[in-house]
């Protein structure tokens, strides 16, 4: 991770900082980038259009999309990744207009929990994408 003063940007105050991590706002932001990645290398699989392959991928990464995946994972995350789904939801805020909040909160909730599996334990990350894995042709996960 760089440090503020490695990246040429003034320092930050205010953001939480636990155990010299990103605060969940920034988890959630790279969770979302992690996740849309993961999204992308299933459906390049599939053949088909270009325009296809944008809406499919646009379906899986919206929040209802991501909320569902969390309801399936859900089960069997451990403590840990379940506190920080927790804090990923409670850092939201409202979300769009016209977006559900409470399904955003959980979308955020997963995105951060994705970006702090990304930094802190990929075999899990990986392990748990595993389990929503299903054949990209049939849309979202």
């Amino acid at each position: 991770m760089l440090l503020p003063e490695q990246t040429g940007l003034p320092e930050q105050t205010g953001l939480p900082q636990q155990t010299g991590l990103p605060g969940p706002a920034q988890l959630a932001w790279l969770g979302d980038a992690v996740w849309e990645l993961h999204q992308r290398l299933r459906l390049v699989k599939v053949p088909a259009t270009p325009q296809w392959l944008h809406k499919a991928g646009v379906a899986q990464v919206r929040a209802e999309a991501q909320s569902q995946a969390l309801a399936r994972l859900e089960p069997g995350l451990t403590e840990e990744e379940q506190q920080w789904v927790r804090r990923g939801r409670n850092a939201a805020g409202r979300g769009p207009r016209r977006g559900d909040p409470a399904t955003y909160g959980r979308a955020t909730g997963f995105e951060t929990m994705v970006g702090w599996l990304y930094l802190c334990n990929p075999e899990r990350l990986q392990e748990l994408l595993s389990c929503l894995d299903g054949d990209p042709a049939d849309g979202p996960v």
